[in-house]
């Protein structure tokens, strides 16, 4: 009997100690995602280049084998505030800190150590992949009139798959999203300007790397971040906001963005040491528009480039 490709589920849960996996289960980590896959062996080929008297292929041995798991999820929170959404595990994975405060927020902001990590389920129909040691690094977007999201892109230790049956899943902690649009953004502000914004995308810029030596355990390792992204907003007069100003100087300043209406399930992204690059032209139906790219940098204290809490 066929497999089929719809028949798809994802779990994910933080393992307590690196690599072990912490036995996920449909019933407390599934998550609902979007444009699941899975690269299921993803290494570096080395050939046998052998001296031989005929002429054909060298034989082909893998090496530093890891698995990749790429997945979207929708910018929704919990649907309670306070309590983390059923992807909080990835995003740590991605090297974020999760702050809880009961009844009032959830907030994940960068770190550069002890970076946690994630054990991921992945089952296509029948079979099951299970992805230990998952770390990663994510791109949010935001674009009117779609629904916006995360999308992850994860990396971990490869295990031999087996034939598993699906888990039940009970999808929990992730409300209904919104669509990106005047009403449900609810604000947004860039340099403090509060323009007319049509997108926004982050990309969380991690670098991943896989290692496995010699006398040493099988790791990925987040090496370093360079988050930043574009903006497009409606252009307006300089004497409103002179973004090419505000481009060739020296100081940096706030992105703001605010998403959804109901506690429980607004998304905050905030980025206060913004800093503008090339300040370009671009037209959309005759409207005359600024792209904005920008670069989210820390303090001298570190780790506060960015932040996003769901309240």
């Amino acid at each position: 009997m066929p497999l089929l490709t719809r028949k798809r589920l994802l779990l994910a849960k933080t393992e307590a100690t690196y690599g072990t996996d912490p036995t996920p289960t449909g019933a407390a980590n599934a998550i609902l995602v979007r444009n699941l896959e899975i690269v299921p062996l993803q290494s570096d080929i080395v050939q046998r280049e052998l001296i031989r008297p005929y002429l054909g292929n060298y034989e082909q041995l893998l090496a530093n084998t890891r698995v990749q798991v790429t997945f979207e999820v929708e910018l929704a929170g919990s649907g309670t505030a306070g309590t983390a959404p059923a992807y909080g595990p990835v995003l740590k994975a991605c090297g974020l800190a999760e702050t809880l405060v009961a009844s009032t927020s959830a907030t994940y902001a960068p770190v550069s150590t002890s970076f946690s990590s994630v054990t991921l389920y992945f089952f296509q129909d029948g079979i099951r992949h299970i992805v230990t040691g998952a770390r990663g690094t994510f791109t949010l977007n935001g674009t009117v009139g779609a629904i916006p999201t995360i999308a992850f892109t994860m990396t971990g230790i490869f295990n031999a798959p087996t034939d598993t049956a699906l888990a039940a899943p009970t999808y929990t902690n992730q409300s209904t999203p919104l669509v990106f649009k005047n009403s449900n953004t609810t604000s947004f502000s860039a340099f403090s300007y509060s323009g007319a914004l049509q997108s926004i995308d982050l990309d969380f810029g991690n670098e991943i790397i896989y290692r496995e030596l010699v006398g040493g355990t099988k790791e990925v390792i987040i090496t370093d971040r360079k988050p930043g992204g574009t903006l497009q907003i409606e252009a307006v007069l300089l004497a409103a906001k002179n973004y090419f100003t505000v481009s060739t100087g020296s100081t940096t300043g706030s992105i703001t963005l605010q998403h959804g209406t109901t506690a429980g399930n607004i998304a905050t992204l905030t980025m206060a040491q913004s800093d503008l690059a090339d300040v370009s032209y671009a037209d959309m139906n005759g409207i005359q528009m600024l792209n904005l790219p920008y670069v989210a940098t820390p303090t001298a204290a570190g780790n506060d480039e960015l932040s996003l809490a769901f309240t």
